[in-house]
């Protein structure tokens, strides 16, 4: 949203949050502004006391397989919450609609099935500029964001194992 920064929140200072394990998609497809993202989710997370080796990157060639991967890693249960990341630019098809509505209904049925919350970090702007705004440019950064929640949801599920 371009009247709120991605990057703003206030640290949460979450006690137990180096036993936290986090898996994290990534698509290869506008890596330029994926890797920004993902950059963006690893800052916060080991910021807010993750530990590095508790994290683990993965990545998909493109948006649409990130609701396989995100769904093989949340069934595995090795992850206490799992972020899919990835950027979907406009073009001159319908191509764009279909790949971002695959993508959210797929995140989405992670949700549903499993115990793991998955994230959704997906861009899903007009053009390029957009993009490089929300991946670190004036609007922030949705990897913190996505960070941010992922922290959140996990905290949450913990609080009532």
């Amino acid at each position: 949203m371009a009247t709120v920064n991605l990057s703003d929140y206030q640290p949460l200072q979450i006690n137990d949050a180096g036993s936290f394990r986090i898996g994290i998609v990534v698509s290869d497809w506008n890596a330029h502004i994926t890797h920004n993202l993902r950059d963006g989710a690893l800052q916060i997370l080991q910021h807010e006391g993750v530990k590095a080796e508790n994290i683990d990157v993965f990545t998909v060639p493109g948006a649409f397989e990130l609701s396989y991967a995100t769904m093989q890693l949340c069934k595995k249960g090795a992850f206490d919450a799992v972020i899919a990341i990835g950027c979907v630019i406009r073009g001159e098809t319908p191509h764009f609609d279909y790949v971002c509505s695959a993508v959210a209904h797929g995140i989405t049925e992670c949700n549903l099935q499993t115990d793991v919350p998955a994230i959704f970090c997906l861009l899903t702007d007009d053009n390029e500029e957009q993009s490089i705004a929300r991946s670190g440019g004036k609007h922030g950064n949705k990897g913190v964001e996505a960070a941010v929640t992922a922290l959140q949801m996990i905290a949450f599920r913990r609080s009532w194992l």
